[in-house]
Parts: C-alpha cells; structure tokens; sequence
C-alpha cells in the first residue's frame, strides 16, 4: 500500500530566497507594444495606504456595479528625466548595445551616481533613425530632490523601454523626450493595468518557522520545538532545497501582475491625511492610487510596467470613486 501524498512545504516559484542586491528594483521582461510609441514604465515612492469608497468595476464580482470600499496604496510619481537614449541589437548572446545617447542638460545630481560623459564623447543625434537597431530605451532618472518624504538627494537611475510602432518612430519619440521630464500622464492613465515591481521588506535572518510556516514540534520532543522533524532521507545524501531551513526572509525583488490604477492625480490636498502618512510625511507632488496593496515599505521606489500578462481584452475605463479617506492615520 503506497503513502499517502503529502503536499511539499514552501513555494518554488520564490526560490532561491536570496536578498536583492540593491534596493531598487529590477525590470527583466518587457510586453510587446501597440501601434503607437509610448514608454512602458515609470517609477515613484511608495507613501503610504488609504481606504477609498468606489463602483466595482470587476465585471465576475458579486457586488458589480454596487459601491464598496476597497484598500488602495497612495505613490508618489513626480516626473523622471530623460538623459539618454540607448539602442540595443540582438545577437546569439542576447542584447548589446548599440550606441547610446546622452543629453546636454544633465542634472547636477546625477553626478553623484556616475561620471557622465563628456560632451565631446557624446555621439551626435542628428542620423540617429537611420539605424538599424532591434530595441530603443531610454536612460532616465528620479528626481528625489523634489520629493519631501525622501530623505536623499542622488538620483536612482535606470532603463525604459520604448514599445509600439516603426523602430523609426521609436527613435523619433525618444529624441522628442531626450533631456526633458516626463510626467506620470505619458505612461499610463485612470484605470489602466500595469505590473509592479518592488524590493518587499526586508526581516533579516529568520527561523523556519517564521520563514515557511512550519508547525512547532510536540513537548515530547527533546530539547527543541522550532526545529524541523527530519532534514531528509539517507539517500540523496545531501539536503534538498525543498527541505525548510532558515535563512534570509524579505528583502526580495517581486513582482505583482496586474494591478489597476484608480487614479492618476495632481492635486495632493486631495489625499493627504491629517498629520501626513506614517513615516513619510505629506505629499507634494502627482500621485497614483493603486487599488491594494503592493510590496515593500514606505519610501521604497516602486517600479510600474506595462502589464505582461493580460489575458483578453481590458477596459481600460476611469473607475468610479466616490471617496478617499483623509483621516489621521497615526494612531495605526
């Protein structure tokens, strides 16, 4: 008579539980794009949570069309400059760089992450669309000076991929955006999906317990209770990685598919609660309401996307909000 199947503890799909190298996130994957140029990401910090009253929108919900109150994340968008412009060509080892492009205008601040080119190593832009290149990105940066709650002045640097059309009006698109800020408006509207990708918060290095979930042993055991009942059979003679051991628990790059946007906002009075949010403070510039929560903590840079994986055709529609809560949130 065979054993009973007995389902394995943990989650592959998070493997391997290592730490993020950096605290800002990393985009690997990119969706295909439309008709037209548009880019595909953006980012902004994270600021806090809110409650918020709305018409659900959800066509398979059993409260469509009714009001309900649902939890929303407020982010921080101010606008990201545009410093460069990259082309990539595939070849049998991946993607590699063509030429890259960089902009007069250069931000003082963003000396402080890298030495930037010198004028006379920047490659000329006139001719720039007669090349035939298979991807065009876009070197952009945060501008954390502008943001209150952020308590740092260096920028946070990274790639934007172009998506849609002709690689000719790819290229045309990023030369009108080269050396220009970019607001949250030219990437993605009211109740549009996208993809979000964070760093989740970090809890160091934890027991299995706490880690996987595993149940404590029984008081008959000897001398321990958070410990695992068997680390695994004779043969194969090593430990297998499906078995729970502690580690390094948070801190992780993770991405969460298919969140919608509620809103895309200019006026901050509009959603800053008495006192400000918990440890981050007011908010003083554009701002998105995403509807639940996502990862990480506040002041974290949150990264969007152009979602990956939409299955069907989506209404991208301006839900219906009705309220957003402004009450205190300090005494949480």
């Amino acid at each position: 008579m065979s054993k009973a199947h007995k389902p394995r503890r943990g989650s592959v799909a998070h493997s391997p539980r290592k730490r993020a190298n950096r605290p800002h996130p990393v985009v690997k994957n990119w969706p295909e794009g439309g008709s037209e140029p548009k880019i595909q990401g953006f980012a902004g910090y994270k600021a806090g949570m809110t409650h918020a009253f709305v018409v659900d929108y959800r066509p398979t919900s059993t409260t469509t069309g009714q009001e309900v109150q649902i939890p929303v994340t407020v982010v921080e968008v101010p606008p990201m400059k545009a410093a460069g412009i990259r082309l990539y060509e595939r070849d049998v080892y991946g993607m590699r760089t063509m030429k890259e492009i960089w902009s007069d205008k250069i931000d003082k601040d963003l000396i402080r992450r890298f030495p930037v080119p010198s004028k006379s190593a920047k490659p000329e832009v006139k001719g720039l669309e007669k090349e035939e290149a298979d991807e065009v990105r876009l070197i952009t940066h945060t501008i954390p000076r502008e943001v209150k709650g952020i308590p740092k002045k260096t920028p946070d640097i990274m790639e934007i991929r172009i998506g849609g059309g002709t690689m000719q009006e790819k290229i045309k698109y990023a030369k009108g955006l080269l050396g220009k800020e970019i607001p949250f408006s030219e990437f993605q509207v009211d109740g549009g999906m996208v993809d979000i990708i964070s760093v989740t918060k970090g809890k160091g290095f934890q027991g299995l317990n706490k880690r996987f979930g595993v149940k404590l042993l029984t008081h008959k055991n000897s001398k321990h209770r958070r410990m695992i009942g068997t680390q695994g059979p004779w043969h194969p003679a090593w430990i297998m990685s499906t078995v729970p051991n502690s580690g390094q628990m948070g801190y992780h790059n993770r991405t969460e598919y298919n969140k919608r946007i509620l809103k895309v906002g200019k006026d901050p009075s509009e959603i800053n609660p008495k006192g400000g949010f918990l440890q981050y403070g007011n908010i003083e510039n554009s701002y998105v309401l995403v509807h639940g929560s996502i990862p990480g903590p506040t002041k974290r840079l949150i990264r969007f996307r152009d979602p990956v994986r939409v299955k069907g055709h989506v209404d991208v529609k301006a839900p219906e909000l009705t309220y957003v809560s402004t009450s205190s949130k300090q005494g949480r």
